[in-house]
C-alpha cells in the first residue's frame, strides 16, 4: 500500500476543498473521507485492489474542487488530474490508467458501465457517501440553493433515493436498512 500517496490525496484534497473558490465547501471533504471509508470496506468484502479504490476515492472528485467550471465533465477532467499527480509520484502507468478508467466511470448521473469490481466499488462508495452526509445534502439544500423546508427535504430525499438506486444490486442489499433509516428520520 503506498501511504505516501494516500497521506499526500488526503492533505492535497483537504486544501483543494479549504479554499475559497471552492463552491461546494467543506462539505465536499467530508464526501470525499466518506467514499475513502467506504470505498476501502467494499474493497475488501468484494476483493477489490484496495489501492487503486483508495486512490481513486481521494481522487474522484479533485475538479469539482478544484475548479466549479469543471464540475460537468468533473469525471473527465478529474482523471486527467489524477494522471498528473500520480506521474509526479513515479506511480505505475498501468496503474495510473486503472485509476483513470475508475475516475471516469464512477458517476452515477452518468450511464458509465463499470467493468472491473475497483469501478463498482467506487461509484457504489461514491453513491453510498450521501448517506454518510446528510448534513452537507441539507447545507446544499437550504444555504447554497436557498430551497424552502418541504422543497430542501424533497431535494435530499430525491438524491438518496437516486443514490440508492445507482448502486450495484449487491451493494444495494447491504445498504438498504441504512438507507431506510435515513429516508425514515427524513419522512419524519
Amino acid at each position: 500500500m503506498r501511504n505516501d500517496i494516500l497521506n499526500y490525496l488526503q492533505g492535497e484534497l483537504r486544501h483543494r476543498c479549504e479554499q475559497p473558490s471552492n463552491r461546494f465547501g467543506i462539505g465536499l471533504y467530508g464526501h470525499i473521507e466518506a467514499v475513502v471509508k467506504n470505498g476501502a470496506l467494499l474493497a475488501e468484502r468484494y476483493g477489490a485492489d484496495k489501492e487503486i479504490v483508495m486512490i481513486v476515492a481521494w481522487l474522484h472528485d479533485i475538479a469539482s474542487a478544484t475548479d466549479y467550471s469543471l464540475y460537468q465533465d468533473h469525471h473527465i477532467h478529474g482523471a486527467e488530474m489524477a494522471r498528473d499527480i500520480l506521474l509526479q509520484w513515479n506511480y505505475e502507468t498501468e496503474r495510473i490508467e486503472w485509476v483513470q478508467r475508475c475516475i471516469r466511470n464512477h458517476r452515477g448521473s452518468v450511464s458509465l458501465d463499470q467493468e472491473s469490481v475497483e469501478e463498482v466499488c467506487v461509484a457504489d462508495a461514491d453513491a453510498i457517501s450521501h448517506f454518510d452526509s446528510l448534513p452537507s445534502l441539507l447545507y446544499l439544500a437550504y444555504r447554497e440553493r436557498g430551497m424552502d423546508f418541504e422543497e430542501g427535504r424533497n431535494f435530499v430525499k430525491d438524491k438518496l433515493e437516486r443514490s440508492f438506486q445507482k448502486l450495484s444490486p449487491r451493494s444495494r442489499e447491504l445498504y438498504e436498512n441504512r438507507y431506510r433509516q435515513i429516508m425514515d428520520i427524513l419522512n419524519g
